[in-house]
């Protein structure tokens, strides 16, 4: 949780959601580790999946972005908050690349074959803390619902990026048009595919 946030609930604020017109989010998912579930022991399973989100952990970390949280094998992530920024999608995309090493890495370290899909999307999102246990820095809004749907129609060892994150990026990263894919209460909608940063 971010040490603001946490600030504001030790003074009992009951229900904290900010408004952020622009910031990116991130969904990446480890292809294949759902089926190695069904075969390996659950605790060693953990600790792979462990050793994985903390290399992830340390990259949101450098490169000043906000870990949202963990779901099964998923990992969220988001630029451009609690505190705005205005290289946010720049930021997570360098994140998104580096996920991609530090899964090879882990690979290669590990004698694994997983590999990463990942989706980011740009836009408004509502950040914030609801209930009243188990606290968790969340984000809601359309924006959420379509950086995951650019992950979960996405591609292994692909970052695939919507139309909206593809303009803030194209000036300093190298992407290519994958096409018109269909997403739910969306329709037709174009997505491209990062490939790495421009040299200048």
């Amino acid at each position: 949780m971010p040490k603001a946030i946490a600030e504001r609930l030790k003074k009992n604020e009951t229900t904290i959601a900010e408004y952020f017109p622009e910031v990116t989010v991130l969904f990446a998912d480890i292809v294949g580790f759902t089926a190695l579930s069904a075969v390996m022991n659950p605790i060693d399973l953990v600790e792979l999946l462990n050793k994985i989100f903390s290399g992830f952990d340390l990259l949101c970390e450098r490169h000043g972005l906000e870990k949202i949280k963990t779901i099964g094998d998923a990992y969220m992530a988001v630029g451009g908050l609690p505190s705005p920024r205005a290289d946010h999608a720049e930021a997570i995309a360098q994140m998104a690349l580096d996920m991609q090493t530090e899964i090879a890495r882990f690979n290669a370290n590990n004698n694994k074959y997983f590999s990463i899909r990942i989706g980011i999307h740009s836009g408004a999102v509502v950040a914030g803390v609801i209930g009243l246990k188990k606290f968790i820095y969340d984000l809601w809004g359309d924006t959420v619902n379509i950086a995951s749907r650019m992950e979960s129609h996405g591609l292994p060892w692909r970052i695939q990026v919507s139309e909206t994150t593809y303009k803030l990026l194209e000036h300093r990263y190298l992407l290519q048009e994958r096409g018109t894919i269909q997403v739910k209460g969306k329709g037709g909608m174009k997505t491209y595919l990062l490939v790495g940063k421009k040299i200048r």
